[in-house]
């Protein structure tokens, strides 16, 4: 008996998946952008600066040890400064607001 074979995932089921992925990541990254304006006033409140090199170094340290990739470390850490640096943008103009 020949071993069975499975079928491919089609290209329309493979990309449904990738829609409800991002639309989850989305989901995901607008918490964690909610969460950092609540540092941030906490921040604001005992007159701490926005950026912490230590707590960066920390969050992106810890993200390229548990990435399994396929991502590269290089890729992760890219992606997560992107988001740290925009969660800092977000938290600086809600300071001035």
């Amino acid at each position: 008996m020949a071993p069975r074979r499975h079928a491919a995932p089609s290209l329309n089921a493979v990309r449904e998946r990738i829609d409800r992925l991002d639309r989850e990541l989305l989901r995901l990254l607008n918490h964690r952008a909610a969460l950092a304006l609540v540092i941030g006033r906490i921040k604001k409140r005992r007159k701490w600066p926005v950026y912490d090199a230590r707590r960066e170094a920390f969050v992106l340290g810890r993200v390229v040890q548990a990435n399994a990739g396929p991502l590269s470390a290089h890729a992760v850490r890219h992606i997560f400064q992107a988001i740290l640096s925009e969660c800092r943008r977000r938290e600086r103009t809600r300071r001035t607001s």
